[in-house]
């Protein structure tokens, strides 16, 4: 099982199909499922595993990075960077030179969906290359999913029962040695709405790197 999709994945036409209209209309974007964010020192490293839901048009499917280009991604790395998880500066593009540490980052769904919203489909195609990719990390000992849909697909890559593990903001559950945080997503539609606060957000990941330093 590839953990990457290739760059001309087929699995999901509508989503193909959207990327192929980009790729006419933004020719130098990266326009392609988005691979793993991960840290310069491999996957042995790999602590903790950050989970979103799918690339932001102008955001990584124009960068080819996660979580770059876009709001999200400003709360995220600078979160990242306040707990350790990162060095360098983050400058919303992919040759910044951001490393991440002890850490990874992935979308469940690997491809720009219109409107930003996945179907269900779309997100049960793309679980083939999440639960290989997540198998990856030997080391894995946290994960943290940003909205429901990253959770839900994370709960069914760990083969275990949604509903014995739900959705909720702040919410912790342990997976064998995996502790599962949930978050609403960084989205700016979210912090607009207040729905998430930086402290909200930042407080999932205090709870993440004391998770860790206890377990290290």
């Amino acid at each position: 099982m590839s953990i990457e999709p290739s760059p001309d994945c087929p699995i999901c036409p509508r989503l193909h199909d959207f990327i192929a209209g980009w790729r006419v209309k933004e020719p130098a974007w990266h326009n392609a499922p988005v691979p793993a964010f991960l840290p310069a020192g491999g996957i042995e490293q790999v602590q903790l595993l950050i989970i979103g839901l799918a690339p932001g048009l102008r955001g990584a499917n124009r960068t080819g990075r996660p979580f770059t280009g876009d709001y999200a991604g400003d709360l995220l790395y600078g979160t990242l960077a306040q707990f350790g998880f990162s060095r360098g500066t983050f400058a919303a593009r992919p040759d910044d030179g951001l490393q991440l540490l002890n850490a990874a980052i992935v979308n469940a769904v690997r491809c720009v969906p219109p409107e930003n919203k996945p179907v269900g489909s779309e997100i049960n195609n793309c679980r083939r290359f999440l639960t290989p990719t997540i198998q990856q990390f030997r080391n894995l000992r946290a994960i943290v999913t940003l909205g429901t849909i990253a959770h839900q697909s994370t709960i069914r890559s760990l083969k275990q029962p949604v509903a014995k593990f739900p959705f909720s903001h702040g919410g912790q559950s342990d997976i064998g040695d995996i502790r599962i945080f949930s978050s609403y997503h960084c989205s700016r539609y979210n912090t607009n709405t207040g729905r998430l606060t930086e402290t909200m957000f930042k407080n999932v990941f205090a709870a993440v790197r004391a998770h860790l330093d206890a377990v290290a």
